[in-house]
């Protein structure tokens, strides 16, 4: 083998890529009844919108960003999360000059993190993201907390906690920043390695860390939730009224901060217990301060992102039952086995008119003798198989075999296709009565 796949990526192959459609049909259909757009934006940005907007104390801008210089001697960087190049795009587009709230969502966006691979956590991962721009009012943020919520039940992953916080504004977090520090500087020594150093410059992010000693320090830790400003806890507030209207149980968890500096007052994730320990599937919150941030005018906006790695991988360990996903079948219906090279052609124009009724088919294209097409076709798992051979040609008809009960039959050559379409038709129906 000339090299192996790099470290923290994944082939998607056939068997799984057909969980992906299903999986992003339903997303689309959901998206689309709530009023959001897709938007697709470049793989890579240059550097300082992230630096700028995700913060450059952050783990992912320190730690974790793929980046590096052009032919044109431009820092460039693979975007590492989605929602900084959307609002760039939603203002170089001039969409905040339209009516708001704009409503947008992404799919199957890449992303790239220098990071120790982990379960459902890739280098390369991809995810599905919605961005709620122009609306300050809770009930965004309580909409897009519910579309996560529902697409996950609707495709069957129902076993998840949604954890809210607020994590304040510009306004009441800088004096419990200050206070933190204080708190956190007299814990110092009993700190991991990262947390010591985020003191100072990321502190919030020492509330999220995993290690057990250090959550053992912050059992105590002063919580942004009793340092709020009046606006943000009448913020905080209504939204919990609005999950409650929902039929929305959640936790308030003091401990999300979520890893992106961008974030104001809201902030939430979605988590599952698993084997390998609690999984955040899906994280957001509010991001008022970005689209100025970035270059624009004042626009609060919310959205969420969920990683498609770790949804497919709940999938996959729920038992069948409880599978809610409308799998499309890849399976062909007829394989059409010509039995001489003369005949190929008379075989290629019989393919292309059943698949021009809607028939998945397709023909042979080797040198096989009529046994080996037949293993093939039964391998394939094709409901038919259409044989033309030399006495079929010369009768002008082809040889139709039903390949689960091995019943074969004749049908002129100019009615096979609409002969085949009817017997797929009725095969399908019955296969779907009870």
């Amino acid at each position: 083998m000339l090299t192996q796949i790099p470290k923290g990526t994944k082939d998607v192959l056939p068997a799984e890529t057909t969980v992906y459609q299903a999986m992003e049909a339903v997303i689309r259909e959901k998206a689309r009844f709530a009023g959001y757009q897709e938007i697709r934006t470049p793989v890579f940005e240059h550097t300082v919108l992230f630096t700028r907007s995700v913060g450059e104390s952050s783990d992912i801008v320190r730690k974790e960003m793929y980046t590096f210089e052009d032919k044109g001697g431009r820092s460039i960087t693979l975007k590492p999360e989605t929602t900084a190049g959307v609002v760039r795009a939603f203002l170089e587009a001039g969409m905040h000059n339209q009516a708001l709230p704009v409503k947008l969502y992404y799919l199957y966006s890449p992303h790239f993190r220098y990071e120790a691979p982990q379960s459902g956590r890739l280098r390369e991962h991809h995810q599905f993201g919605v961005e709620c721009f122009g609306a300050p009012e809770a009930s965004a943020d309580a909409e897009v907390i519910w579309l996560a919520m529902d697409l996950l039940n609707s495709i069957g992953i129902t076993n998840v906690i949604l954890r809210i916080n607020s994590i304040g504004c510009p306004v009441c977090r800088p004096a419990y920043r200050e206070k933190l520090i204080r708190y956190l500087r007299g814990k110092k020594n009993l700190l991991c390695g990262d947390c010591r150093d985020r003191i100072d410059i990321n502190p919030l992010r020492v509330l999220d860390c995993k290690v057990p000693g250090c959550q053992a320090q912050l059992k105590d830790a002063p919580k942004m939730l009793d340092h709020l400003c009046d606006e943000c806890a009448a913020h905080f507030k209504s939204l919990q009224s609005y999950l409650d209207a929902a039929g929305l149980p959640c936790i308030v968890d003091t401990g999300i901060v979520r890893g992106l500096d961008y974030y104001t007052k809201t902030v939430f994730e979605i988590t599952t217990d698993t084997d390998a320990g609690m999984l955040t599937v899906v994280g957001g919150g509010r991001y008022d301060e970005l689209v100025e941030e970035i270059g624009g005018p004042h626009i609060p906006a919310v959205g969420f992102g969920m990683g498609m790695e770790r949804v497919v991988s709940l999938l996959d360990a729920l038992p069948g039952d409880e599978k809610k996903l409308n799998i499309p079948q890849s399976q062909l219906d007829v394989y059409i086995a010509p039995l001489d090279q003369t005949l190929a052609p008379t075989a290629f124009h019989l393919l292309l008119e059943l698949r021009k009724l809607g028939v998945k088919a397709d023909m042979n294209h080797t040198t096989r003798g009529l046994r080996a097409q037949f293993r093939y076709a039964d391998k394939l798992g094709v409901a038919f198989v259409a044989i033309l051979g030399e006495d079929e040609a010369s009768k002008g008809v082809v040889k139709l075999r039903d390949m689960k009960i091995g019943e074969e039959w004749e049908a002129a050559l100019a009615d096979a296709p609409r002969v085949m379409k009817d017997r797929v038709i009725k095969q399908t129906e019955e296969g779907m009565s009870p």
